[in-house]
Parts: structure tokens; C-alpha cells; sequence
């Protein structure tokens, strides 16, 4: 069974950073095509990042590019979500999903597993 497990949140000021971190276990990392979603309160979850399962590919959702940076590092069954210039827009619960794919789409419904989540906090 793959668990997924989210780290790295927690409140910062607008135009700060901060990195997410979401540790894989269950099975073998680099078949998966891992993605970031987030929810903040009163809204649907959205897409944030994917990232194929080599780490070569990467794609943002708009209201996150040339801000937000996912990598990985398969020897440590970990991807990463570098958050920067963060904004009070950017406040949400953060979860990383994994889809036995070469890559990831945007539908949340596509990937299989998930991790809990990580609050991210953003202050004005």
C-alpha cells in the first residue's frame, strides 16, 4: 500500500517561501507520477504542479508559475514543492497525489494515492 506523507507547512508573511516535502513508501517511487493540489477553505481542491516519474517533465497551474518549483529525488522516494513570493492567495491545505503514470494531469481524479495534507498559511 503506497502511504504519502506531507511536511513543510506552516504560516509565513506574503513574499516569503517555504518547502513542502512528501515522502512515498509502498512502492516503487520512480513508477510514479507524482502531483500537488491544495484547498483552501470554502473553495474546490486545485492543481498546483505535476511532475513525471523520471523528474524530467514539470508543468504549474497558471496562478503558480515562475513561483512555485516541484522536484524530486527518487533515491529518497521524496518530491518537493518550493513555494515563493507566496501570497494570502496561496493559503491552503497542500497535498501531494501519485498516479502509476509516466505523468500526471490536472484532474485530481486521476491519481490514486494521497498524502493528508500540510496547512500553508500565508499572512498579509
Amino acid at each position: 500500500q503506497v502511504q504519502l506523507v506531507e511536511s513543510g507547512g506552516g504560516l509565513v508573511q506574503a513574499g516569503g517561501s517555504l518547502t513542502l516535502s512528501c515522502a512515498a513508501s509502498g512502492l516503487t517511487f520512480s513508477s510514479l507520477a507524482m502531483g500537488w493540489f491544495r484547498q483552501a477553505p470554502g473553495k474546490e481542491r486545485e492543481f498546483v504542479a505535476a511532475i513525471s516519474r523520471g523528474g524530467v517533465t514539470t508543468y504549474y497551474a497558471d496562478s503558480v508559475k515562475c513561483r512555485f518549483t516541484t522536484s524530486r529525488d527518487n533515491a529518497k522516494n521524496t518530491v518537493y514543492l518550493q513555494m515563493g513570493s507566496l501570497t494570502p492567495e496561496d493559503t491552503a491545505v497542500y497535498s501531494c497525489a501519485a498516479v502509476s503514470a509516466p505523468i500526471g494531469s490536472r484532474g485530481a481524479s486521476e491519481y490514486d494515492y494521497w498524502g493528508q495534507g500540510t496547512q500553508v498559511t500565508v499572512s498579509s
